[in-house]
């Protein structure tokens, strides 16, 4: 293998960047050429390659975002789509492929492994760690470090003012954010997608503090919660009465930013680890970490078998907050 192209794709996340300077760097490194694609899929639509040296990537592992730049795009739904964007990558004399993101983007990777044979392997880019096949996705520590930071501001206001928040942080089908961010911020209750939890037992939940003699509370919702996120679950709690609460949604803001240190050094490890992965012949495959080690996973496992919440530390926040 001569040539390996790379790109990040789907929602941004911090240390994206670190990995893409690994993967040049490692290519380079064994004598490679590298074809950077912009945009992700749409951009592979659109023929966007430019070659990728060692200046390409200097003093970039402290960005967030992707230097790439990245995109959704329903146009690479489409079969016939997917056949031109093959095309375009043989054309360009490239051989074998990195796909940075989340799930969307692996299972884009996978058709173009499946359906045209162009090797590949994929990297675990995004913030709400909901892969299989690994143990942390990058970004996710930077998303959590970035929400704690945001929650602990919060809690000021509302011991000031003796008030309730609800606090929305990402994660529309999986609680990892606001399970991480909601048990190291010592919230009063966590509500993720995992775990039903009416709004009545929410509103008890709260009176029995209240009789207790707490004040204020943060109670953190995972975008993706059963009952409609903060601002509609904060009405509802209204509407029961003797409860004054405020909702704040963090948004976009857990996606930005530097990434930790953590995400840095995770993201070296997987785009290094991707590279060589493809000049073992190996292809249709994630790589991860677990338990410290790094693992490679069937593309169509990693959204096809789901990543268990971590029960214990959900168990334990709860406790810690009676």
């Amino acid at each position: 293998m001569n040539t390996i192209g790379v790109f990040t794709s789907g929602g941004d996340a911090p240390g994206m960047n670190a990995c893409l300077r690994a993967v040049v760097r490692t290519a380079l490194g064994a004598d490679m050429r590298v074809v950077g694609i912009r945009r992700g899929y749409a951009g592979m639509l659109c023929g966007e390659f430019e070659a990728m040296n060692h200046a390409s990537v200097s003093n970039i592992i402290q960005l967030g975002g992707t230097i790439l730049k990245t995109a959704r795009s329903k146009d690479f739904c489409e079969r016939d789509q997917r056949a031109c964007s093959a095309r375009l990558v043989k054309e360009a004399g490239v051989e074998g492929l990195v796909a940075i993101g989340g799930d969307g983007t692996l299972r884009g990777a996978q058709c173009l492994w499946g359906e045209h044979g162009i090797p590949i392997i994929g990297v675990p880019g995004t913030i709400d760690n909901d892969i299989y096949g690994t143990d942390e996705t990058i970004g996710y520590d930077t998303a959590v470090n970035t929400a704690l930071d945001a929650i602990d501001k919060i809690r000021d206001t509302a011991t000031s003012h003796e008030r309730l928040f609800f606090v929305e942080v990402m994660g529309r089908d999986a609680g990892f954010i606001a399970l991480s961010v909601g048990a190291a911020g010592g919230a009063e209750m966590i509500l993720v997608p995992e775990h039903d939890t009416g709004v009545e037992e929410i509103h008890r939940t709260i009176l029995a503090g209240i009789g207790q003699g707490k004040v204020s509370s943060i109670i953190v919702v995972a975008e993706g919660d059963e009952e409609g996120g903060a601002l509609e679950i904060a009405r509802r709690v209204r509407q029961f009465g003797g409860v004054e609460c405020r909702a704040t949604i963090l948004g976009h803001t857990q996606r930005g930013g530097r990434p930790t240190a953590r995400d840095r050094i995770l993201a070296s490890e997987l785009g290094a680890a991707a590279v060589n992965a493809l000049l073992a012949g190996k292809a249709g495959q994630m790589v991860g970490r677990v338990n410290g080690e790094i693992v490679l996973t069937p593309l169509t496992d990693t959204w096809g078998k789901k990543k268990p919440l971590d029960e214990r530390l959900y168990e334990l926040a709860m406790a810690l907050a009676a």
